[in-house]
């Protein structure tokens, strides 16, 4: 059986600009949550054969804002390994981000990435078959 706490996927994603909702290319909050659901379906298929289900967050926090040209790196780490719910802490760092004030298509690595979002949540998968 593999071992389960400790387990972490990392997902990076360019943001298009379809995605910006607000002024300033400014993208939701939700969007960060929708790649943690992507993450966490990756912990369930790792950890247990099987996609999952997301069962709720216990917390939530937007930190700095992610904006459509922005590169993202999600983070999913499992820290706690219950007979079918698994506690995965998330984070969301902005790891690239245009720069459109040199050219329309600069954009330049940040370096310490800005994180963005944070979470935990908790995800439930099927008995194992005895």
């Amino acid at each position: 059986m593999t071992e389960k706490v400790g387990t972490t996927v990392v997902h990076r994603r360019y943001v298009p600009y379809a995605h910006a909702h607000y002024a300033g290319n400014l993208v939701d909050g939700a969007y960060s949550l929708a790649l943690f659901g992507d993450a966490a379906t990756e912990v369930c298929i790792r950890t247990d054969g099987d996609e999952g289900l997301f069962a709720g967050y216990s917390g939530v926090t937007f930190h700095a804002p992610v904006h459509a040209g922005d590169v993202v790196e999600v983070t999913a780490v499992v820290t706690r390994a219950g007979n079918r719910s698994r506690t995965v802490d998330f984070t969301c760092h902005v790891v690239c981000r245009g720069t459109p004030d040199v050219s329309a298509s600069a954009a330049r690595v940040l370096d310490p990435p800005i994180l963005a979002t944070s979470a935990t949540g908790t995800v439930v998968v099927p008995a194992a078959a005895p």
